[in-house]
């Protein structure tokens, strides 16, 4: 993304804050789908959440179930947020593709909502680097909004933002070609709680490392 024109992710979600929590933090089915994930790990898992944000719920739940989480976002106000929410896990303030992650290292990945201000090569990307730093059989859990946009500008949150994105059938295929199986995967309609929201579409997919 050219940050001369368009806004970066990082200064969307710093100027989001604690806002963007209380307008999805609340959301049933990211809670189902981490309750999914939860069942497949063996006590004290490592775990890498990207795009961790205010580290709720994602980080926290998993932190509070007894597993050890490293949370990684490129927004220095939501890893602050975090930090101080989450003191049970750990958290950097970094583009994932930019650490020294070991190859097979964790027990899980979750990509809740981290992918869409990046372009379709960047997402499969991070999708190829979470298969590569997941232990065989390790699990992933990943969710994003399903429409088949590419450099799309718009408003999120009274926030200017640039998106990219599969449709549902596309982003399946290529977190399939990235190297998992798909293990569940559930369609909804979600209207986050904000007063410029309107209901978006949301994908979460529970896979493994094939």
């Amino acid at each position: 993304m050219d940050s001369d024109r368009h806004p970066t992710a990082a200064s969307v979600f710093d100027a989001l804050g604690a806002d963007y929590e209380r307008a999805f933090g609340g959301s049933a089915v990211h809670h189902a789908s981490l309750g999914s994930l939860l069942e497949r790990l063996t006590p004290g898992s490592l775990v890498l959440d990207i795009g961790s944000g205010t580290g709720r719920p994602t980080a926290q739940t998993l932190a509070d179930a007894g597993h050890e989480v490293l949370g990684v976002d490129v927004s220095p106000v939501m890893v602050d947020i975090a930090a101080r929410q989450v003191p049970g896990a750990e958290f950097r303030c970094a583009d994932v593709r930019d650490l020294a992650l070991e190859d097979g290292s964790f027990d899980a990945v979750c990509v809740y909502f981290a992918l869409l201000q990046l372009s379709r090569a960047e997402q499969t990307d991070v999708l190829r680097l979470a298969a590569r730093v997941l232990r065989p059989g390790g699990h992933l859990a990943v969710a994003t909004v399903p429409l088949d946009i590419e450099g799309v500008s718009g408003t999120f949150m009274d926030q200017a933002v640039r998106v990219t994105s599969f449709g549902e059938e596309a982003f399946t295929a290529v977190v399939t070609a990235a190297g998992f199986t798909v293990l569940a995967r559930e369609s909804v309609l979600f209207t986050p709680d904000h007063p410029t929201a309107v209901p978006e579409p949301q994908l979460f997919l529970l896979a493994r490392r094939t």
